[in-house]
């Protein structure tokens, strides 16, 4: 006899309550930093040296933290890795709202 472990269904608040709370954590991810009052030169200057960053290779010639070191080597790529993703947001944004003008 095996006893069914499993959690009952939530209720319909519960999911939605659950549904807005990942909404939120993920909206870290995708508002642009402009809306957040960093300047958007700011943004691509940022971003622009994240990429440059990490397409250089390793022990290439600069490098923040060594990558030798357990998990805090790979710290200062992953903080590249969120300016560059912020910079791609950023872009996507800029286009979204920028829409052809009609012919005046």
């Amino acid at each position: 006899m095996t006893r069914d472990l499993s959690l009952p269904p939530a209720s319909a608040e519960e999911r939605t309550s659950q549904e807005s709370a990942e909404r939120e954590r993920l909206r870290f991810f995708t508002t642009p930093l402009s809306q957040r009052g960093w300047p958007p030169w700011l943004v691509y200057l940022l971003a622009s040296l994240a990429l440059v960053y990490l397409l250089n290779p390793t022990l290439g010639f600069f490098e923040l933290l060594p990558d030798n070191l357990p998990i805090v080597g790979n710290l200062d790529e992953g903080a590249a890795f969120l300016l560059l993703w912020f910079g791609i947001v950023e872009l996507l944004s800029g286009r979204k709202g920028s829409s052809p003008q009609g012919g005046e």
